[in-house]
């Protein structure tokens, strides 16, 4: 298990100092590039070598949002490899010990030459140690669309929703959906789908359905093919 301890900023938090989704989203993903870094197979590694680490799915349970200067720490470890597929949990805990989300990723190694998934190296294989998963109710990682979704206006990626991969971060995909949620709503767990890249220039396409707690956004190309689909579970 690999882990970092933080204190929340003000700059993450909302009108209610409490952490934002994004916010906490972004700690999840700093911690795996930190165990990564650390591990000596990070983004240069990656780079010389032609592959990356692309997310598949998110399954993010929140169980209570840190707030403004809370010191937590942020645990994430892999426990399971099967050839092009990663599987990685994490956790946040308050300062006491006690469990404020966790969640579940699927990842998959990708050749970036080829642009095609390939089996996860051995030198991957060798640094990364394996721990038993969490034990939560797993999701399935394919997402299906409701019927009736609304559609949207739509609005072109801009350069700050572009990562060192040069697509549109998996965490900018959670800020785009939730303009979709009702102000002052929150989500009390949350999955996403990640489908294809967008990159800068592209048009992004919401769909959105609303249900009661529940808001699932489709983030699609002119064609209505996501990019990426976001369900929101809420609570007022």
């Amino acid at each position: 298990m690999y882990d970092y301890k933080s204190r929340v900023r003000y700059s993450e938090c909302d009108a209610k100092a409490e952490i934002t989704l994004p916010a906490l989203v972004n700690y999840l993903q700093d911690c795996c590039t930190f165990q990564s870094e650390d591990l000596h197979v990070g983004v240069d590694y990656l780079k010389e070598h032609h592959a990356a680490w692309l997310l598949s799915s998110w399954q993010i349970v929140i169980k209570s949002y840190p707030k403004m200067g809370d010191m937590i720490t942020v645990s994430t470890w892999p426990y399971d490899f099967k050839g092009f597929y990663g599987y990685r949990n994490f956790t946040i805990k308050d300062e006491a010990g006690e469990i404020m989300a966790y969640a579940n990723s699927i990842w998959i190694y990708l050749d970036t030459e080829t642009g095609k998934p390939r089996r996860v190296s051995e030198k991957m294989l060798e640094v990364y140690q394996f721990d038993d998963p969490y034990p939560m109710d797993k999701t399935a990682r394919k997402m299906k669309l409701p019927e009736d979704m609304q559609q949207m206006e739509a609005f072109p990626v801009q350069k700050f929703h572009i990562d060192t991969n040069h697509h549109v971060n998996n965490e900018k995909y959670i800020l785009m959906a939730l303009e979709y949620l009702p102000e002052q709503v929150k989500a009390e767990s949350i999955r996403v789908e990640y489908r294809k890249a967008a990159v800068l220039g592209d048009m992004i396409y919401p769909y959105v359905k609303q249900e009661e707690h529940k808001a699932t956004i489709a983030l699609s190309d002119e064609s209505g093919s996501p990019y990426a689909v976001v369900e929101l579970i809420t609570r007022a």
